[in-house]
């Protein structure tokens, strides 16, 4: 340990008991507690200490917003559906991926490259809009909270204000008979946020794929909500400025 550490904890102390007596006081009362009522070899040296003071204050998660609650909706279909392994287009690795490779093999398709050992996760590298798989050949399939960043350049891929459309035009190609395809996106008012995100309108989406059949449209409010509206009207969306709809298709077999 640095002899000056010490010193610098000190300093810090000093300046957070000028912003934040009470909690500086409530932190030297326990450290006090604790090098009292531990063993010699558990006793906390002056220059190790990091206090934290927040932790206390915070609630215990954050069991809101569109990703938490849409990769537990997406999985939660995927465990339904039972098939023998999944493809993901890009969704969020450490949430929705990292549920569903839990119990079904997940391929991880992003155009950017993923090291992974994890057992039942194999990164595979492309794009959403040439996906690395022949037609109808999927069995599940995913893509949540994607389609909205395609062509805007955000994530290094190509400028293309029509890559919305290449992108949902492949989920739709590769689908086979039978398929499930989970998609989420944000839907209200139908817009571009360059160069962040877009935002559908539900008919805009279900429109670019005309050969799937719409089996679920549910719907996250905006903001932190903490839960999802299951099988609402499509029009649900219409005054939203930025909710999350989630789209459940199947290919007719």
């Amino acid at each position: 340990m640095s002899p000056l550490r010490p010193l610098r904890n000190a300093f810090k102390l000093a300046g957070r008991l000028l912003v934040r007596p009470r909690d500086v006081s409530w932190f030297l009362s326990s450290y006090r507690q604790w090098q009292q009522s531990a063993s010699a070899d558990w006793r906390a040296n002056f220059g190790d200490l990091k206090p934290c003071l927040d932790d206390r204050y915070d609630a215990a998660g954050s069991a809101k917003g569109h990703y938490f609650l849409q990769d537990i909706w997406a999985a939660q279909r995927v465990f339904k559906h039972a098939a023998a392994g999944h493809v993901d287009v890009g969704s969020r690795v450490d949430g929705f991926v990292a549920h569903v490779a839990s119990f079904c093999p997940v391929k991880y398709v992003d155009i950017r490259a993923i090291e992974t050992a994890v057992p039942n996760l194999v990164g595979v590298q492309g794009s959403v809009c040439a996906l690395p798989f022949v037609d109808r050949s999927l069995e599940s399939l995913s893509c949540l909270h994607v389609i909205e960043h395609i062509g805007l350049g955000r994530y290094g891929d190509p400028m293309d204000p029509d890559g919305w459309l290449k992108g949902l035009g492949e989920l739709q190609r590769v689908l086979k008979p039978g398929g499930q395809l989970l998609l989420g996106t944000p839907c209200g008012r139908s817009r571009v946020v360059f160069h962040a995100h877009r935002v559908f309108s539900p008919k805009q989406i279900i429109a670019a794929m005309p050969e799937l059949k719409l089996e679920e449209f549910s719907l996250i409010n905006d903001g932190l909500s903490t839960a999802w509206r299951e099988q609402v009207p499509l029009e649900s969306a219409d005054t939203l400025e930025f909710g999350c709809g989630l789209f459940r298709f199947t290919r007719p077999a």
